[in-house]
């Protein structure tokens, strides 16, 4: 049997913009339900869900968590996740999972960049909302731009199921306008009384407007509302419930979490105007495909059904091992048993299984559809496994994350530990699907990729904590090439004698440039045995090891053509060693004549931005050398710019697009081709060049 009645439960996301106040709305949840003695304080580092060290360092939330609280006879999953940007992609993960959210508008600040990219993620797995006008302690809150800024960012009417009692340092409690009652707070604790007499007719306007709001989305109330009916409380309710689920108008309610006001009224309307588990499957079905078939499966969250569940998170622990975070759909996952993982078409042995309060455990012998848990030690499993029945198997669509769009070359402080790295980056990786770890085959460099400059320093902080391995963080290498503009003939000439066998090679070659990315051309014109066939191959040889050594500043050569055309040997002093070095001293040789100039990769980058932001986009392109070659208009007053812009003014790109557009704007870039590097900059590159190899050798 499972512990809770699937229809009381409330899987619920809490999301906002960094510094919104999710993680103290979080604490005050559990505090007022009951499931802490003590209000928790971000700024302490004392809150049940930010207890990462690197979390309560930065006073953000880094990494999503789980809570729960029970609440009127219901179980309230709550996922607080993060908002600062370098870590969102972790918030569309837990929307995977969640039948609701609570979206946290700031009756100060409004609505930001990242409030409306959550509603974004938000509305792409088309869960219903409630937004909480927090903050309305502070000194300059307003509820009703507040109002107004989330109607206009959001498209979507706002309706106040409670209303405030003063701002700033006067707020002391809200209205609740569906029950007429007023609410003050004293120490965290509410007293219902009445209704403020100079507030009642505001409380009267807000109610008529939910009225008029609940008859227009039905056609018999609204007869009934306009034959001068009364409705009754229970369908106010019902139209309430019925509104938000299909999302033809948001509730809203308010208070301040940090004081911990209006939060039990917060709670009473996640429960009135969220889903449960039952209603959400009503408004989109549970599917998965068959892996044998690709057929659509469809579950219903009910305990007699075949089971299914979604690993939606990881968390590599050092001491627990692996952790699995995932959601039952449908049937029930039972503690010791055997799951099947359709995703990785393999059989895991489950042990123990736990319910969430932060980092806090508690045992539980079986999970019911809608409950949330999470599971220790699995060996295959991975975010974004579906575990199910073998006998009726589904597999879940997995969450597409972003790619990364920042990289940093990584090496270790201690020599010889590049494999503890790699080993242990490889656990770090396994729970952030938006890092990336690859070696640079060219520049022989280790490179982390992630979302931005704080993801990859927080990774490597937690690399360093979990499993003691430093690393240094630097911008990684530019792959330059080298190349030549004009041709040339030269001759190359080794002889050396020293008592006994002499060397002796001797080769006359041409070259000349080739199209760009044609690559490297070898042409064999001797004739009349100027240099025997058995030593061609090795004159061939010695100019290509030349060119992965470059001539002007140690890049590799590309794009050009050498022909082999005379040369001239000794019956016994020639060898292929000595024509091999013939061969590298005459491509040297020839570079230099041949007008040699340094090549860069040029990147095919794509850039999304609010029309607002169009012009200083595109003019900051235009400074780093960037060629746009045209716009498009995108929905939601946004505009696609393409461009081909240099690898080396793309390194920091990240940081410089989300201060241009408020952190609204996105980009992804791809490798175009090579192109000359500008004299100026060419001549500051092979001197920094010269520089580390001097260096190198000291």
């Amino acid at each position: 049997m499972a512990n809770v009645e699937v229809a009381k439960i409330r899987n619920v996301a809490v999301i906002a913009h960094g510094g919104a106040g999710k993680t103290s709305l979080v604490e005050a949840m559990l505090y007022d339900a009951g499931m802490t003695d003590r209000l928790g304080n971000v700024q302490d580092g004392t809150t049940v869900t930010d207890y990462e060290p690197e979390e309560i360092d930065r006073k953000i939330t880094i990494t999503s968590s789980l809570a729960y609280c029970d609440w009127d006879k219901h179980r309230i999953n709550l996922m607080d996740t993060p908002g600062f940007i370098n870590f969102i992609e972790d918030t569309r993960a837990c929307l995977r999972v969640a039948d609701g959210a609570v979206i946290i508008v700031s009756a100060m600040s409004g609505v930001k960049a990242e409030t409306e990219k959550v509603w974004k993620y938000a509305c792409e797995v088309e869960v219903p909302r409630i937004v909480f006008v927090n903050k309305m302690d502070k000194e300059t809150a307003n509820f009703e731009r507040a109002l107004g800024e989330l109607e206009k960012s959001f498209d979507t009417e706002g309706i106040p199921l409670q209303i405030p009692i003063g701002a700033g340092e006067s707020f002391s409690g809200v209205i609740d306008v569906v029950n007429m009652k007023a609410y003050r707070f004293a120490n965290g604790k509410a007293e219902e009384t009445e209704i403020p007499a100079e507030m009642k007719a505001e409380a009267d306007a807000y109610r008529k407007k939910l009225i008029e709001k609940i008859a227009e989305s039905d056609d018999k109330l609204l007869e009934k509302y306009l034959e001068g009916g009364v409705l009754t409380q229970d369908e106010i309710i019902n139209g309430i419930k019925e509104g938000s689920l299909t999302r033809k108008f948001i509730p809203v309610a308010c208070g301040s979490a940090v004081k911990n006001i209006g939060i039990p009224s917060l709670l009473d309307s996640i429960i009135l105007c969220l889903p449960s588990p039952v209603e959400m499957a009503s408004i989109s079905p549970v599917k998965g495909k068959n892996p044998k078939d690709q057929a659509d499966v469809v579950r219903k969250p009910a305990e007699n059904e075949p089971l299914s569940a979604y690993v939606f998170k990881t968390i590599a622990d050092p001491y627990a091992g692996k952790l699995s975070l995932f959601r039952v759909y449908s049937g029930t996952l039972k503690a010791d048993s055997t799951v099947y993982n359709s995703t990785a078409d393999a059989k895991e042995r489950v042990g123990q299984i736990f319910y969430l309060l932060g980092k806090k455990q508690t045992p539980a012998q079986a999970l019911g559809a809608g409950e949330i848990g999470v599971v220790a030690k699995l060996k295959g499993t991975n975010t974004g496994d579906t575990f199910c029945d073998e006998a009726k198997p589904l597999v879940f669509e997995k969450v597409k994350f972003a790619d990364p769009i920042i990289s940093y070359a990584i090496a270790p402080k201690s020599k010889g530990d590049e494999e503890k790295v790699s080993q242990s980056l490889h656990r770090v990786l396994e729970e952030d699907p938006t890092l990336r770890f690859s070696r640079d085959e060219e520049t022989k460099e280790m490179l982390l990729s992630g979302m931005g400059q704080v993801h990859v320093e927080v990774s490597l902080e937690r690399l360093k904590r979990r499993f003691g391995v430093e690393v240094e963080m630097k911008m990684p290498k530019i792959p330059y090439r080298e190349t030549i503009k004009g041709a040339t003939s030269v001759q190359g000439k080794y002889k050396k004698q020293s008592g006994g066998k002499g060397q002796y090679g001797d080769c006359h070659i041409k070259v000349e440039p080739l199209a760009r990315g044609t690559g490297f051309e070898f042409v064999d014109k001797i004739v009349g045995g100027a240099i025997p066939r058995q030593y061609i191959p090795a004159v061939e040889k010695g100019i290509v090891e030349a060119m992965h050594e470059g001539v002007i500043a140690g890049y590799p050569l590309v794009d050009f053509r050498v022909t082999l055309f005379d040369g001239s040997y000794h019956t016994v002093d020639s060898s292929e060693m000595a024509f091999k070095i013939a061969g590298s001293m005459a491509i040297k040789k020839a570079v230099t004549e041949a007008k040699p100039v340094l090549l860069e990769p040029v990147m095919k980058v794509e850039v999304t931005t609010p029309d607002d932001a169009l012009g200083a986009v595109i003019g900051d392109l235009n400074s780093k050398r960037g060629k746009v070659q045209g716009v498009e208009p995108q929905a939601g007053g946004n505009q696609k710019i393409m461009a081909l812009v240099p690898m080396s003014e793309m390194l920091t790109y990240a940081n410089q697009l989300h201060s241009l557009t408020s952190g609204r704007g996105l980009y992804s870039m791809e490798f175009s081709h090579y192109d000359e590097v500008p004299a100026h900059l060419s001549q500051k590159i092979i001197s920094e060049r010269q520089a580390q190899k001097e260096e190198k050798h000291a």
